[in-house]
């Protein structure tokens, strides 16, 4: 979204640069995916039972979402992977196989690491096109290769070393059943192979999110930290003490395209690669504030809305993580991911820009013009419309592998979706989360981003009105499968690994069925009960009167911005005056 604008943020880049890749700039934004997400990150003494937790809401208009799977293997000395990546045409380009690779559900692999991301964009002049790997490819790789999340940050920077990096800026979350990692890589332009990145690792007792705007800052360096290494030291970051790892050149780097200048202590990754404005600190750290806020003193989070508000002289920055007020559980995680700003100064259901029904969505565009030319935006929460899939992921150490991880995932608004369970050792995608069952352009019963929106797009007008009724279906489903976690761990306790997989296997698969099930259900209990734009009664049962509907009537807010706008236009006082003569 904001790719325009920032392809001519190139002031301080010199000339000769500027001119000599223009033309590849302006391709790079042909092919970008101008998606945005969120990644909520929780430490392992930060949650209540002792995961490492992170969640993905991949938005994007235009992709119907589905369950990516790669199977484990062993391959042969020589092997060859051919990349279908978003760059250009990469046909006849490969990258070279590892002995085994690891299986991989989702973007969680059989060993529970994990790895999500979101896009930040930052300076579009250093995407290079003839990098072999986009980010997805570069996420999917790794997984299949990794068994923890150090060995992740090794093997991302030794491949777009390798192979070179085409997408833009991105801010990755790195995750195992100990640690949860973010780090942040942005290319070096074109014909330039390799990336400037850094990474973090995030403290057990703390919570951290990213949304669409680079977040590292300062970090510690080499020569003044124990607990940091350079990339010349990657053989290194498997020992504990490491907490940060960073490309030898990102500060030299940045001070070569004119970045950055000053003290090599006082670099900033967000400030050099991705400057911020309001726009993009409102659309995209406004979700982390609301996402620490629903964790910490209200009063205390509430001293950064001058940030938020684009007042950078009084606050320029959110801190990178904070230490919730007590440990967060699963559900608090993805009730989370259901956020529209609901009770903050930015709640989105608060004020007649709602419509009649409490709506907490906006259609596009971002921005628009009154009669007056005066110019106007919309909020961005976390949940929204045009998810083509969410997931929140969890970690177990103290659990066998297989069983330990778990991808609780489905296609479309997380605030509109139940949440389904998936081990992480299966070895088939349930019917409904497949690619071919969920086309892009086709209205399908057998796909879950179909019939999640078509039950989403029914309520979405009709929000206050029709949403308790999502709801009951919605905690319903997670009720039970949450309840059924301990039956699981109970059955899965003598069995075999084989016998295990097997049965984790068939228990994701009816999970999601279930979930398709009660989503059918719930899809013509609406039509019928909202049907003509009144509510037909039911009784204490839930079965419909044979007769009898209410009105459902508007939200206050809303009636009364129309007295506001339209004058005496609606007004009854004429016609009671003629009532009472």
């Amino acid at each position: 979204m904001y790719l325009c604008k920032t392809l001519f943020q190139t002031k301080n880049i010199p000339f000769h640069m500027m001119k000599k890749h223009l033309f590849t700039l302006i391709l790079a934004l042909c092919v970008i995916p101008a998606w945005a997400c969120t990644n909520l990150i929780v430490g392992k003494k930060a949650s209540t039972d002792g995961s490492v937790m992170c969640t993905y809401n991949c938005d994007g208009f235009g992709f119907s979402g589905s369950l990516f799977y790669s199977p484990s293997g062993q391959h042969e000395t020589g092997e060859l992977i051919e990349i279908h990546g978003w760059g250009p045409s990469h046909e006849g380009q490969y990258v070279k196989q590892v002995p085994y690779t690891y299986n991989v559900v989702g973007l969680m692999n059989e060993k529970q690491v994990t790895i999500v991301e979101t896009t930040f964009d930052g300076r579009l002049e250093l995407v290079n096109q003839e990098g072999l790997l986009d980010y997805f490819s570069l996420m999917r790789l790794t997984l299949q290769r990794c068994s923890s999340a150090r060995e992740a940050i090794r093997c991302m920077a030794e491949l777009v070393e390798e192979y070179g990096y085409n997408s833009s800026g991105e801010t990755l979350t790195i995750c195992d059943p100990n640690e949860a990692w973010i780090m942040e890589i942005i290319g070096k332009g074109p014909s330039r192979k390799g990336a400037v990145w850094v990474a973090l690792r995030i403290p057990d007792d703390c919570i951290c999110a990213h949304a669409n705007l680079s977040r590292i800052r300062q970090f510690p360096l080499e020569k003044r930290s124990k607990n940091s290494i350079s990339s010349k030291n990657l053989k290194k970051i498997n020992n504990p003490e490491i907490e940060c790892v960073y490309a030898a050149d990102v500060i030299s780097f940045a001070k070569e395209w004119g970045y950055f200048k000053g003290k090599d202590e006082d670099f900033s990754f967000r400030d050099a690669y991705c400057p911020i404005d309001f726009e993009n600190v409102r659309y995209a750290d406004a979700r982390v504030w609301s996402f620490f806020r629903h964790h910490y003193n209200h009063a205390e989070m509430d001293k950064y809305l001058p940030y938020i508000n684009g007042e950078f002289d009084v606050c320029d920055h959110l801190p990178l993580w904070i230490k919730p007020d007590k440990p967060l559980s699963l559900r608090d995680l993805q009730n989370d991911m259901r956020d529209h700003f609901e009770g903050t100064p930015l709640d989105m259901t608060s004020d007649m820009t709602a419509g009649p029904w409490g709506m907490p969505i906006r259609p596009l565009p971002m921005h628009f013009k009154d009669s007056d030319s005066i110019p106007y935006y919309r909020e961005r929460p976390i949940a929204t419309q045009q998810s083509g899939f969410t997931m929140t992921c969890q970690m177990r150490s103290w659990l066998p592998n297989d069983v330990g991880g778990v991808t609780w995932f489905n296609c479309d608004d997380a605030n509109m979706v139940a949440y389904v369970p998936l081990y992480c050792c299966i070895t088939q995608v349930p019917d409904c989360f497949r690619p071919e069952n969920n086309p892009r352009n086709e209205f399908s019963e057998k796909s879950a981003f179909w019939m999640n929106n078509w039950v989403a797009n029914m309520v979405y007008p009709r929000y206050s009105m029709m949403v308790d009724d999502l709801r009951k279906a919605q905690n319903e489903l997670e009720d039970y499968y949450f309840a059924d976690q301990d039956s699981v761990l109970a059955a899965i306790e003598k069995m075999m690994p084989a016998d295990r997989r097997s049965y984790l296997n068939n228990k994701s698969i009816a999970y999601a069925d279930r979930m398709m099930q009660r989503w059918d259900k719930l899809a013509k209990y609406l039509i019928v009960k909202y049907n003509d734009q009144v509510v037909k009664r039911v009784d204490k049962d839930g079965n419909f009167q044979r007769w009898g509907y209410e009105t459902p009537g508007f939200d206050q807010q809303f009636i009364d911005a129309i007295g506001k706008s339209t004058g005496d236009r609606y007004k009854l006082k004429k016609v009671i005056e003629r009532r009472e003569r």
